[in-house]
């Protein structure tokens, strides 16, 4: 798995393939497990955030199979994430999220979306009246403390779209290492993924597959039939065709699922060998974004009145 790796600006390797642990659906038990056995096939990235509610079984499973020597601390990559309701004090928020995961430090933190709640609307959903105005400046800043005093690795953004990168850059002073939003062969992010590589920013995948399972997401990728082409001409699966299309992009994939054998499936994605004419085909697909975000956008209290604010017509 060594040689499944990104380098991040700073010089930091991350695996290229992660697992996603969103899990509403899920009790922790059920996670933890997945975590285990996600472990054991060669998953070393594992991705959380407060909202998901996935911390404690992330921090748990790490470190029993950390102690009983599955795995040391150093070849695993934890991905943890600013939600909105803390960008007042990105320090205290990481320190909360270091003591329910049990460790000392997490591999990389993000700001999770581009919008600011009150300090108590911490639900996924918010109301109109817990938005606040976005400081991103005082956020970042909060963000580049977590880097100095080594409660993080590595910092950086998600759902940033190309000019929201470029409004960061003027007063950042460590600039972002990784850029997570949703990319899959439906939703090329084309200009995202220039302006992130001429930034050295490194673009990073969540709903690779469309997020099938989830209460928002679709089965369009999987299903269409030019993918599913593809894949029978490789002797592929579907996914491992999408997945290989991210990786072949650049990407880093975090995938969600915690199927056995959805997991190994995914796993396998990186002996699919793509040709020219898969990207070709590829390349007609008919774009489609799925994670719009509708519930950050309102007439009155949001920064972004539609959602050509929230992304900056790459929508």
């Amino acid at each position: 798995m060594r040689s499944h790796q990104v380098r991040l600006n700073n010089g930091i390797t991350m695996p290229a393939i992660g697992l996603g642990t969103y899990s509403f659906q899920y009790d922790r038990e059920t996670a933890e497990l997945a975590i285990r056995i996600a472990l054991k096939m060669g998953y070393r990235h594992f991705d959380t955030a407060k909202i998901y509610g996935s911390e404690p079984a992330v921090g748990s499973a790490l470190t029993k199979a950390i102690l009983d020597g599955t795995v040391e601390r150093g070849d695993i990559f934890v991905t943890s994430k600013l939600w909105g309701s803390d960008h007042h004090d990105p320090v205290s928020a990481l320190k909360q999220t270091l003591q329910i995961l049990g460790m000392e430090y997490v591999d990389m933190y993000l700001v999770h979306w581009p919008v600011k709640f009150k300090p108590w609307a911490c639900q996924a959903v918010p109301k109109e009246e817990d938005f606040e105005e976005l400081d991103l400046e005082s956020t970042w800043a909060g963000m580049e403390k977590c880097l100095e005093m080594g409660l993080c690795r590595c910092i950086g953004v998600s759902n940033f779209s190309s000019k929201k990168i470029e409004r960061l850059l003027d007063f950042a002073s460590v600039a972002p290492a990784v850029n997570q939003v949703e990319m899959h062969p439906m939703w090329k992010q084309s200009k995202l993924r220039e302006t992130c590589a001429h930034h050295k920013i490194h673009l990073s995948a969540y709903s690779p597959l469309g997020a099938p399972g989830n209460a928002w997401g679709s089965m369009a990728v999987v299903d269409n039939p030019i993918i599913q082409a593809i894949a029978q001409k490789h002797n592929a699966t579907p996914a491992q065709v999408a997945l290989k299309w991210g990786l072949s992009k650049g990407s880093s994939v975090i995938v969600k699922s915690f199927n056995q054998n959805r997991m190994k499936e995914n796993m396998g994605c990186f002996d699919v060998k793509l040709d020219d004419q898969d990207f070709f085909e590829i390349d007609k697909l008919e774009q489609w974004k799925i994670m719009r975000g509708e519930c950050y956008v309102n007439q009155t209290t949001s920064p972004y009145r539609t959602l050509r604010d929230l992304w900056d017509d790459e929508i």
